[in-house]
């Protein structure tokens, strides 16, 4: 995805830069002093497991509540200082529709340019783009609660897009959603994007953050357990590892001789080797396979996913069984 840079075209420009963030409900610590930066023009993803902080970050840096420590910018504007300013600048999405469903869509857009104080005829220019492009033309003369949650999503972020923000918070946006309308929400937040807008993307689905995010981090017990781009989270798993089957027993014992820390599977004629999935790796193991005159039938490479890397790095909430490749998936010998 393309990153908005700076004018010496060297450093990215931060839409969102927060230090030391801060925030506790009685004896609860929820955030404990997280840092952040967000590069402008990009979709940043915040993981984490149900009561990690990340709702109370994204309430944070929209001006929703006040953090207990820390400095935050959002927009070029000083969160403490200029909360105005930020509000101007970003829009919101949270996790429950924020549609009226006892009026129509084009009521709940027009609402909105009423809020931002748009002239009647730039209200009614601006929801009928926005209703067009969300593909909401058909259904905009009709109640909102007649919608789909597919419709309902579009139309809640078209109305936070009424006042132009370069910003978005979207706090969970596909929950609830069916499959095809989690990828329709997902193309709409890729335009976003390509249009210059920055994301601020919170998400239990790691699929979504994979196929999103240019960075990503994990929150943790109020932490930030890690973060980077997706392929660099997923290096800090292991487990990655080449898998070969054979239907030829005698080919299949050739290979368990002639390669080298294999788990062997006799019962499915099965060689699993430690790899990181490297193009080096595997032509190695290709190499010793050909060299011995054996041929698998099947190769396959397992490479640790966003779900490892989560279980792995959240394991203190969820039963040791489920820390799935914290480890290799079978044991090497």
């Amino acid at each position: 995805m393309p990153t908005s840079r700076s004018g010496d075209g060297r450093t990215p420009a931060a839409a969102v830069s927060a230090v030391g963030l801060r925030k506790s409900y009685g004896d609860k610590t929820v955030l404990d002093g997280i840092d952040l930066r967000i590069p402008a023009g990009s979709v940043f993803a915040l993981l984490g497991p149900n009561g990690a902080g990340k709702t109370t970050a994204v309430k944070i840096l929209s001006t929703l509540i006040t953090a207990d420590g820390g400095q935050a910018q959002v927009a070029g504007h000083d969160l403490a200082a200029d909360p105005q300013a930020v509000r101007a600048a970003i829009g919101v999405t949270g996790q429950f529709s924020a549609v009226d469903g006892l009026i129509t869509g084009e009521e709940n857009m027009l609402l909105m340019a009423d809020l931002h104080h748009l002239s009647r005829s730039e209200g009614r220019r601006t929801a009928a783009e926005l209703l067009e492009r969300f593909d909401l033309l058909d259904a905009a003369k009709k109640p909102a609660s007649t919608y789909s949650g597919g419709m309902k999503r579009r139309l809640d972020i078209a109305m936070t897009l009424v006042g132009g923000p370069r910003i978005i918070f979207l706090d969970e946006p596909t929950t609830g959603l069916d499959p095809r309308s989690r990828h329709t929400m997902w193309g709409i937040i890729r335009e976003l994007v390509s249009d210059g807008v920055t994301v601020f993307l919170t998400t239990q689905y790691l699929e979504e953050a994979d196929e999103l995010a240019d960075r990503i981090a994990v929150l943790n017990n109020g932490k930030i357990a890690a973060e980077g781009t997706a392929d660099e989270l997923k290096r800090l798993v292991p487990g990655g590892h080449v898998r070969l089957r054979f239907t030829d027993p005698a080919a299949y014992r050739s290979a368990t001789s002639a390669l080298r820390e294999v788990t062997a599977d006799d019962e499915a004629l099965s060689l699993q080797i430690p790899s990181g999935g490297s193009q080096r790796e595997l032509r190695t193991i290709l190499d010793r396979l050909d060299s011995a005159g054996i041929e698998a039938d099947e190769l396959t490479v397992h490479t640790p996913d966003l779900d490892d890397v989560f279980f792995a790095l959240t394991a203190t909430t969820v039963p040791a069984r489920n820390t799935r490749n914290t480890q290799p998936e079978e044991t090497v010998r």
